[in-house]
C-alpha cells in the first residue's frame, strides 16, 4: 500500500476530501520526522511506537582499498509495533 492508496481508502471511509486527508497524513508524518530529529520519540497505544535507537560505534572494511574504517556512534530512527499490533498481524496474515 502506497500514501495515495493511504489516502483513497481513508478518504472513501470518512467521506472526507482527498486533499484534505493527505494534508493530514502528510502532517502526521512531518510531526513524527519532526519530533525524533528533536530527541522526543513517539508513542502510539494499539499501534506501535517510533523510536530512537542509537548504534554502537563499529570498526567496517571498505573493501576496495582493503583498509578497516571506524564508523562512529550514530542514531537511527525505528518504529517498534504494539503487542496487539503483531498478534492481528500474526493471526490473519497466512505464511508465505
Amino acid at each position: 500500500m502506497t500514501k495515495a492508496d493511504l489516502v483513497a481508502k481513508i478518504s472513501e471511509k470518512l467521506g472526507i476530501e482527498k486533499g484534505d486527508v493527505q494534508a493530514t497524513v502528510e502532517s502526521f508524518m512531518d510531526e513524527v520526522k519532526t519530533s525524533l530529529e528533536s530527541g522526543d520519540n513517539v508513542y502510539l497505544r494499539g499501534f506501535g511506537s517510533f523510536i530512537i535507537k542509537t548504534r554502537a560505534e563499529k570498526t567496517g572494511r571498505n573493501i576496495s582499498k582493503n583498509t578497516t574504517i571506524k564508523i562512529p556512534a550514530h542514531n537511527i530512527p525505528s518504529f517498534k509495533p504494539a503487542k496487539v499490533f503483531v498478534e492481528g498481524v500474526k493471526t490473519n496474515v497466512d505464511v508465505k
